[in-house]
C-alpha cells in the first residue's frame, strides 16, 4: 500500500500591499495571490519555510 502523504492547507488572510517583493513572491510560490485563497500542499520543510516566511500573512491548518 502506498502510504498517503500528509498535507498542509495555507489559506492567505493578509494583503500583500505594501510588504517587501520577496513576501509577495513566497505568496505566489505558495499558490496564493489573493484574499482568502487556499491552497492545499504538501507538507515538505521547504512549504513550511515559506509558510514561516508569510506566517503573518497566512492561516495554516494541518
Amino acid at each position: 500500500m502506498a502510504k498517503a502523504e500528509k498535507t498542509v492547507r495555507v489559506t492567505q488572510v493578509g494583503s500583500p500591499i505594501g510588504r517587501p517583493a520577496d513576501q509577495r513572491a513566497t505568496l505566489v510560490g505558495l499558490g496564493l495571490n489573493k484574499m482568502h485563497r487556499t491552497s492545499e500542499l504538501t507538507d515538505t520543510p521547504a512549504v513550511r519555510g515559506m509558510i514561516n516566511k508569510v506566517r503573518h500573512l497566512v492561516r495554516v491548518e494541518d
